[in-house]
């Protein structure tokens, strides 16, 4: 905690904001301590109808009974200028001299109650200082003033103070030994009230820079994606370009040599392409504050993903889908479902030997809907498990079949699953392979039956 605000003021930087932001906690104060006050000095004159005979017998009652009375009478005044002052900040959210005037006489107000009932007490104040101290502790922990301000709050309470001595026909000794005690209590006081002042402000100070920061955060996610378009934009075409040329340069009769520079080049495009989508997509995932979702039958969407996979080209994996839930409704947005159960049946078969199978399967558990993929190939090793889905991270391998990673596929996966409410898990054993586990929860579920 910032202790450098005990004799020091608050840098120009964040003194009017704190001022307007602990001035309406200050009026909150207030209002909150008028009611207790009267609330508590209502009970006490109750009480003295209740009890008359043993109360109006004690000792000193007759002040007791006139200060009750001043008290009942003037508490609903800061009670009543208190709301008026709150409702006005609530409106224009700026702190004015009349509202901490307001918090200043509150402060003397009930800091003069308990020194004033202290000395009804007794006429030696140094045998019942209690009121007098717990007034002092009350401010000083509730309300929240400039350094400057402290000071003058205390200069007042001790003329108010040297004033009761001397109405009280206070002897020189004992009038000295009481200066000193109200010396000792109003240094406390000063000391406690700047050191809740320096926690508040540390407080107020972080929640400042967190704003901020978040702020900054904002605008280097705008600029990102400014970035990110401009790539897609840019980057696209010449890239499409490219490939077209070297479709075109396969039509006329090449040498091997040549062939197989052409298929670097295509795959070369082809890889340049998935990267940029990868980036556009994890990007749109993080803006994107929800997907648009439609009523699907999931049974449908997941034959029809795996049948996209069973014609690929080249595809030395089986993929096969298994359900034990027909029909099964889910509130989805199939896009993005299906982008994300693609990237995972695409690792899985990255990662598998030729002539091995995918699973894909969908059940229900604990109200649940289950999708898994699961693969029987190398499986992810302990140490970084833990990090497959964080961005760019040290978890991108190589392919079996020399395929590269650009560390965005499993980040995609986690954003979209997240924003259909749901999680996705991971379990592996090296040599034995991995099971990704889709969990959609139960309010996702649009009318399921078995």
């Amino acid at each position: 905690m910032n202790t450098n605000f005990y004799f020091n003021s608050l840098p120009v930087k964040y003194r009017a904001s704190y001022r307007d932001y602990y001035t309406y906690q200050n009026l909150v104060a207030v209002r909150a301590g008028s009611i207790i006050f009267l609330l508590l000095n209502v009970i006490i004159r109750i009480l003295y109808f209740v009890f008359p005979a043993s109360l109006t017998k004690a000792q000193n009652f007759p002040e007791f009974n006139f200060s009750n009375w001043v008290f009942i009478i003037v508490t609903p005044i800061f009670l009543i200028v208190s709301n008026l002052l709150i409702a006005n900040f609530k409106n224009h959210k700026k702190g004015t001299a009349s509202m901490a005037l307001l918090v200043f006489s509150f402060s003397v107000y009930i800091i003069s109650c308990g020194m004033y009932s202290s000395f009804i007490a007794t006429s030696d104040p140094s045998n019942a200082l209690t009121l007098y101290l717990i007034a002092l502790g009350l401010i000083s922990v509730v309300c929240v003033f400039e350094y400057y301000e402290t000071i003058i709050l205390i200069i007042t309470v001790e003329i108010l103070f040297t004033a009761l001595l001397f109405y009280s026909q206070t002897n020189a000794t004992q009038m000295v030994y009481n200066q000193l005690i109200s010396a000792i209590l109003l240094s406390t006081f000063y000391l406690i009230s700047r050191y809740f002042f320096s926690y508040k402000v540390s407080y107020y100070q972080q929640v400042i820079e967190i704003r901020e920061k978040n702020v900054e955060i904002e605008k280097a996610g705008e600029f990102k994606n400014q970035v990110l378009g401009m790539v897609a934009h840019d980057l696209r075409n010449p890239i499409a370009a490219v490939e077209s040329i070297a479709t075109m340069m396969e039509l006329d009769n090449v040498s091997d040599d040549v062939q197989e520079n052409l298929n670097m080049m295509k795959a070369s495009c082809i890889k340049a392409r998935t990267i940029i989508d990868d980036l556009l997509e994890a990007a749109h995932n993080d803006t994107s504050d929800f997907f648009e979702m439609e009523r699907t039958e999931l049974n449908q969407l997941l034959k029809s993903i795996v049948s996209d996979w069973k014609i690929q080209p080249d595809l030395k994996t089986d993929v096969l889908f298994t359900s034990s839930i027909n029909p099964v409704y889910a509130t989805v947005n199939k896009e993005k479902l299906h982008r994300a159960l693609d990237n995972l049946i695409s690792n899985a078969i990255k990662f598998s030997k030729d002539n091995s199978r995918v699973d894909v399967r969908l059940h229900k558990k604990d109200e649940q809907l289950i999708i898994e993929v699961q693969d029987y190939g190398l499986g992810i090793p302990a140490d970084i498990l833990p990090d497959i889905f964080t961005r760019f991270s040290k978890a991108r391998r190589t392919g079996l079949r020399g395929e590269q990673s650009t560390g965005l596929g499993l980040t995609i996966v986690r954003q979209i699953i997240e924003k259909h409410d749901g999680i996705v898990e991971v379990e592996s054993t090296v040599g034995r392979g991995s099971v990704f586990t889709i969990k959609l929860p139960a309010v996702s579920l649009m009318g399921v039956s078995e």
